[in-house]
């Protein structure tokens, strides 16, 4: 293979990745409190020796993933009404014990499971200052203040504990809406919960379907590219085919 299709190929699988990472964002348009994603990429540079007849080296610029960023701007908050869908207006993270320890999300989309502990929709707990929260049938109706209080008919049952962290970029995205650190998680000074809400994920679907066409056209145009070059050495080996000896 050749330096030109080397070339095309390291743009080619540049934006299969671009369009990978797009198609995710468009799948989890409707995904509480996603966090839109991109790909990143950077020149990889080589230096070549000089090719008959010429005297200078020759440059490749090549075309190297660099891994995927995130926005971590907030989603709009939009009312369900339902009593344990929690939003986390402005910074901040709802702590929550999974099998592989505490994880961390924005997604607050809660709901109580058979022994009344508040859960999210995989069925882990959703972490109190204390630990697990615990609601019985006898609180009756639960209210949770801004601060994250947790209050029915008989008193406060618990606090929601929201954290936050130096550097969210450096978050590592699990699935499921979870991340995981290595930081240490500080209390929010001044938690803002809104009870009856949820977070929408930032994704912007014209945004993103306009940039997929973008990305479309460029691997398309990549794609041609290369087969011209393989016209052209299909034409070039025919023709020496036909040279007599």
């Amino acid at each position: 293979m050749d330096n030109t299709q080397l070339v095309n190929l390291s743009q080619q699988l540049a934006s299969y990745r671009a369009m990978e990472v797009i198609a995710n964002n468009i799948a989890n348009v409707s995904t509480p409190a996603f966090k839109r994603q991109q790909a990143e990429f950077q020149d990889y540079v080589e230096t070549l020796p000089p090719a008959e007849g010429q005297t200078e080296p020759q440059t490749l610029t090549f075309v190297q993933d660099a891994g995927i960023s995130r926005d971590m701007s907030e989603g709009q908050l939009v009312h369900t009404g339902a009593p344990f869908d929690l939003a986390a207006n402005g910074r901040g993270f709802f702590a929550v014990q999974t099998a592989n320890g505490i994880r961390y999300t924005r997604n607050g989309h809660f709901a109580l499971n058979a022994q009344g502990v508040i859960v999210t929709e995989d069925g882990n707990s959703v972490q109190g200052e204390g630990g697990d929260i615990t609601i019985t049938p006898d609180d009756g109706d639960i209210h949770i203040a801004e601060d994250g209080t947790v209050s029915g008919a008989h008193g406060q049952l618990g606090k929601i504990k929201l954290v936050d962290f130096d550097d969210d970029s450096k978050l590592v995205n699990e699935g499921a809406s979870l991340y995981s650190t290595d930081q240490a998680a500080k209390p929010v000074d001044k938690p803002d919960i809104a009870q009856g809400k949820i977070e929408s994920s930032n994704v912007s679907p014209v945004t993103e379907i306009s940039l997929l066409l973008q990305v479309t056209r460029a691997y398309q145009a990549t794609a041609n590219l290369t087969q011209a070059q393989e016209d052209l050495m299909r034409q070039t080996i025919d023709k020496l085919g036909t040279v007599p000896n």
